[in-house]
């Protein structure tokens, strides 16, 4: 046979094989959740819960020991602040403990005694809040409004001791150094902003190494001999499985992928600064990373469960390896060894610099390389594992024999 011949062989098995596992996506209930169902809609519930990207009216009790004018112009200007709504006035500390441990209130403004007195004195005076930090949102609704309305108390104080004759004195008083605070790459302030760009990238890696991981399980769980291989002269090479395969999900997730960092952020309005050529030019290394990494995975998989357990077990985990959620200086050297082991780290680090901070194709260059070494040896575990079942099948043909 002539290499022509042996070339339009292989590509026919390759495409043979790629029929087969196209088939199996469309018949494995699973499968078909992960790889399709749940990158339509898991993302669209996830932008939508975020939607509001802050929280509002953060229900707060107050507890006032001072009953002076100023503690109820401070309570006053906190009710009326957009993020802290007032639901009750405890007589002591422990009634307020109550109602927050009830989830009744999220947090407590407590005014001593001595509040109105040490003002009226021009002494430091004090108040403390009381937060449940199960909920680090809530937690920076309460700080925030306490310590605005204790920084604008405080200069109508300054204003009305000055002595002032201009509104320009006025202000001058107050604010002696004009600052202008500009908030960088998320202009609303929004935690759905923040986070959602990295969710997106994660769902694309999650999905593909589950659904990769379930075909595996059922290919496993309907063979006799357990072999991952089916034994079919189409079966032959290791380049030839490893191709048909990876071009099967491929396809699907060049559809998927597209979806995710396109069409989703435009339906929610998030940050979309990259052009379309910086976004193929990374979702090409990061989609080929995904599913060698996931074919590496699944041949690892005896049974559709483990996968499911395992996958989702590091899901959160890799968002806080990524840096996004959590600061990428303070993660220790060790576990940053470990974040480069997954195409997420790299993938979600470089899609959330291009398309949310405006990040040109050339500060992104580490992570594309990164990405590319990745397919690289991802490709080649792939292979080597896939050869090992290869020559496993093969092995039970023979005693069968």
């Amino acid at each position: 046979m002539s290499i022509f011949h042996k070339i339009i062989q292989a590509l026919d098995d390759a495409a043979y094989i790629w029929r087969q596992e196209f088939k199996q996506v469309l018949r494995d209930e699973g499968v078909l959740i992960f790889c399709v169902i749940v990158p339509l809609v898991y993302p669209l519930l996830y932008s939508w819960v975020y939607n509001n990207e802050t929280v509002r009216e953060v229900p707060v009790v107050v507890v006032d020991m001072s009953h002076s004018h100023q503690s109820r112009q401070f309570i006053r200007m906190c009710d009326a602040s957009p993020d802290v709504k007032v639901i009750s006035h405890a007589l002591d500390l422990d009634e307020a403990k109550s109602l927050v441990s009830r989830q009744v209130a999220k947090g407590i403004y407590y005014i001593p005694e001595d509040f109105a007195t040490k003002l009226n004195r021009m002494e430091q005076s004090t108040i403390s809040v009381y937060c449940d930090m199960a909920l680090m949102l809530t937690y920076k609704a309460i700080y925030q409004t306490a310590m605005a309305v204790s920084t604008k108390m405080g200069a109508m104080m300054q204003v009305a001791l000055a002595g002032n004759y201009t509104a320009r004195e006025d202000v001058i008083t107050v604010s002696p150094l004009e600052v202008e605070e500009v908030p960088m790459f998320n202009p609303q302030g929004g935690y759905g902003t923040s986070i959602l760009p990295a969710v997106l990238m994660l769902i694309i890696q999650q999905t593909l190494a589950l659904g990769i991981g379930l075909a595996a399980g059922t290919a496993r769980e309907s063979n006799p001999d357990g072999d991952l291989v089916p034994a079919h002269p189409a079966y032959s090479g290791i380049y030839r499985i490893v191709g048909g395969k990876a071009l099967c999900y491929l396809m699907v997730y060049a559809v998927m992928g597209t979806y995710l960092v396109a069409v989703v952020p435009k339906l929610f309005g998030f940050m979309q600064l990259a052009p379309w050529q910086n976004l193929m030019a990374l979702m090409v290394p990061y989609l080929l990373a995904c599913v060698f990494f996931g074919m590496t995975v699944s041949c690892m998989v005896r049974y559709r469960e483990n996968v499911i357990l395992l996958m989702v077990f590091i899901s959160l985990p890799l968002l806080f390896l990524t840096g996004v959620s959590w600061p990428q200086s303070n993660i220790p050297g060790a576990w940053q060894g470990v974040s480069w082991i997954f195409p997420s780290t790299f993938g979600v680090r470089a899609y959330v610099r291009l398309n949310s901070m405006g990040a040109s194709i050339g500060d992104v260059t580490f992570e594309l390389r990164c990405l590319w070494v990745q397919v690289a040896f991802y490709f080649g575990m792939a292979c080597l594992v896939y050869g090992h079942q290869l020559r496993e099948t093969r092995r039970h043909l023979h005693i069968t024999d």
